[in-house]
């Protein structure tokens, strides 16, 4: 059950308050992101900004390429530490966030050492192609093609028989997509024990949250969501085709999962709405709200992103 008193402004913490002020005025003393070159942007983000620094490359990290529909496709593989595992227990399909239009495979590896060290996962990032040089269904057909390499050939390389897969706001959409084609396509409806989706994009016709949210950039405003959504499906598209959005899909046979997100996140509804038919689909899981939290806050420290990511530890580690 869904506890209402989540949602009430008197449960979120000082930390949390000051740290969405000071993320609101960080971007508010940035260059408007369309008012400039993609290319710049993504350059930006790279390198961080005020208002999100960059998080630190990971020495451990190496990269497998395979052949995807687009030609070849990188995967950045990060390894537990082999000093508390000496056998990997499983591993977990990282798809990154970004809108589609942002974002690379290696700008989490934090996110994705503490999984493989807390889970003893061999941690893989998909490096799938970006829009709108590449609009949909490239980065799906990429991410597709990394769990089919993940379930068949990966699955005997690793010597592992549990595999998860997750991601954070378009990610986290692409994911859910993965899990789709996976079952609709090529008969395996549970090749992947369950996902962890944190702030999913799931309707690009865009739920009320996201209508209504306005100006106010708390990582994301409306005008990013809806500029992010138009680069990634083209023109004459329908939005809402479950192959597009997966909220209208039929969710029925696949794997628990772990919903996450803010209360204060532009995309409060989509997980709200999707958790909801998961659950209704019979696919069990779980779906945690954080009071005041910004969009995939866990992206900044804090007493409550640690809580969200021992949750996610435990629901990962609980999967192997």
């Amino acid at each position: 059950m869904i506890d209402h008193a989540l949602f009430d402004p008197a449960t979120i913490d000082p930390e949390t308050h000051r740290l969405n002020a000071e993320i609101v005025a960080a971007h508010a003393a940035q260059a408007d992101p369309w008012s400039i070159p993609l290319s710049e942007v993504r350059a930006r983000r790279r390198q961080g900004t005020q208002a999100s620094p960059a998080m630190p490359r990971s020495a451990r990290a190496e990269t497998v390429v395979i052949d995807g529909s687009g030609g070849p496709l990188s995967l950045r593989l990060i390894r537990p530490d082999a000093r508390k595992w000496k056998k990997l227990r499983g591993a977990y399909l990282h798809i990154h966030r970004g809108g589609w239009v942002w974002g690379a495979a290696d700008e989490q590896d934090p996110w994705l050492e503490r999984i493989a060290d807390a889970c003893g996962f061999a941690c893989l990032s998909v490096e799938y192609r970006l829009a709108p040089e590449h609009p949909y269904p490239a980065a799906l057909e990429d991410c597709e093609a990394a769990a089919l390499w993940l379930a068949g050939p990966g699955k005997a390389e690793f010597g592992i028989s549990a595999l998860t897969i997750g991601g954070e706001s378009a990610g986290a959409h692409l994911a859910v997509m993965t899990l789709l084609r996976l079952r609709d396509r090529h008969n395996l409806p549970r090749a992947f024990r369950g996902a962890n989706l944190n702030a999913g994009f799931f309707d690009l016709g865009l739920t009320p949250s996201v209508r209504n949210w306005g100006e106010t950039r708390l990582v994301v405003n409306t005008r990013d969501l809806t500029t992010f959504a138009n680069d990634y499906v083209r023109d004459g598209i329908d939005r809402r085709r479950p192959d597009v959005s997966p909220l209208y899909a039929d969710l029925k046979g696949l794997s628990p999962a772990l919903f996450s997100v803010g209360t204060h996140d532009p995309l409060l509804d989509d997980t709200l709405y999707m958790s909801s038919r998961w659950a209704a689909a019979g696919n069990g899981g779980h779906t945690a709200i954080y009071p005041g939290g910004c969009h995939v806050f866990v992206r900044y420290p804090g007493a409550m992103t640690e809580r969200a990511l021992e949750l996610i530890d435990r629901f990962l580690m609980a999967l192997a």
